[in-house]
Parts: C-alpha cells; structure tokens; sequence
C-alpha cells in the first residue's frame, strides 16, 4: 500500500514538479541522507563534522530527486544512495583534507604495484611491494594502515559504473559506451583480485559493510581488513590507470 502511495507521489512530482511534493520526497528519503553519511562519519569524523557530512548529503538527495526516472527500472534507495555518497565525497575533496605526506605515500604505494605489475607479469606479492619500497614488510603493514583512509573513498570514481546506473545528464553515444566498457573492465578487474582483497571490496562496497563488520564475517583483525582494503584499491587503481591511459582521446 505505501509503495502504491510512493509512486503516484513520484508520478505527481514528474508530472509538476511542485515545491511541495518535492519537499515531502526530501524528508521521505531524509533516513537515507543519514545512514551513508553516518557511515562515512565512522572513517572521516577526525576530520569532518557529521552534521557537514549530512549537509553535503542532502545536496547529494535533492539532485537524485531532480534527475530521477521513476519509469526506468531502478530503485530510488539504490540510485540516490550513489548520489548522495558521491556528493559527500566531492565536497570532502574539495575540502583538500588530506595532508600532502599522506597522498604522496599513497601514490607511492600506488606506482609500486603498477611497477611490479608490468616487471613481474603479475600481481606483486607484500615482500616484494615492501623491497621495491625499500621498507621491511612489518613497515610495509603499518604504511597501509596509514594511507588506508585515502583508499576508502577511491573506489567511488568508478562507483557509478559498479551500479551500472546510466547518468541521465549523459548525452553521447560514445558516452555510453565508453561508460560500458570502464565498468567491465573495473568488474575484471575486481574478479582478478586475490580471494581476501575481493571479499573485502565486495563486503565494503556492495554489502555496505564497516570495516568492523567485515572484520567479523572474515574473522580477522579491523587492522587486517584495512590493509587488504588498501591494497585492493591500490591494485584496482593501477589498473584503471593504465587502462585510462588507452582511452581515445
């Protein structure tokens, strides 16, 4: 009955796009404004208010809102959670909040497994990211943990495609498939990932686990997860670096 409701509301709103029915779709979907914000929160509290979280979320709601198809079939909670964590995140890097030391280790850690990807033919293993590092792999282990906040929002450059949303704002056909092919090779690359690695991106990023419920349901420590969520991260983005790199122009 209330889903009945719901869409007649949602073909109201599509018909006049009145001020008022929208208003009602804001506070209607309001809970889903905080639930992501308040999952964020959990790894950037240190550094950004919640309520600002919140307030960069509800920027994330009301463009969902306009841009939503209610005809196509796509759930309103699936597509604007994306746009609501994707507003969040935009706002979070325009904050430049990260300090230069930790993006520069980060993109170190990065070139490493690009590197040794192409020298060896393969995914490098920790010994061998740590010596091209010139590191122990005890350091190694604590350097991942460190950069592991800037990996946890990393993946979202590509989130949309993960969701295989189309983006109503997308006007070309070459758009399109460029947009295709970016989420199949992202979803190859993905599967390509060590067992542990993938879990986590997928317990992470589709089951929106925390890092401390993922710790659970693998039965091993929060620390461990992050260093496997970092190093996930690091080997997708290499690959979607070096795929980037053969687009056409």
């Amino acid at each position: 009955m209330l889903k009945d409701n719901i869409d007649k509301i949602w073909q109201q709103y599509v018909e006049r796009k009145d001020l008022q029915t929208k208003q009602w779709l804001i506070e209607h979907y309001i809970y889903l404004v905080k639930l992501v914000a308040g999952r964020l929160g959990i790894y950037l509290n240190q550094y950004v208010d919640l309520d600002d979280l919140v307030s960069y979320g509800i920027l994330g709601l009301i463009d969902a809102i306009d841009k939503f198809d209610p005809y196509k079939n796509v759930k309103f909670e699936t597509y604007a959670s994306l746009r609501i964590r994707g507003a969040i995140l935009d706002a979070i890097r325009k904050l430049d909040w990260v300090p230069r030391t930790l993006r520069k280790k980060q993109k170190e850690v990065d070139r490493a497994y690009v590197e040794l990807e192409t020298q060896l033919g393969r995914q490098p293993e920790d010994e061998e990211v740590a010596k091209y590092l010139g590191i122990k792999l005890e350091e190694y282990n604590e350097l991942l943990k460190e950069v592991n906040i800037t990996t946890l929002i990393s993946v979202d450059e590509y989130s949309y495609q993960l969701e295989a949303i189309k983006d109503t704002t997308a006007e070309s056909p070459a758009h399109y498939v460029q947009e295709q092919e970016t989420k199949e090779m992202l979803t190859k690359s993905i599967e390509d990932l060590p067992d542990r690695e993938k879990q986590v991106i997928f317990l992470y990023y589709f089951e929106e686990l925390t890092l401390k419920e993922i710790s659970n349901v693998l039965e091993v420590s929060e620390s461990r997860v992050s260093q496997l969520h970092t190093k996930a991260v690091s080997r997708l983005r290499s690959k979607m670096e070096k795929y980037d790199r053969v687009l056409p122009l």
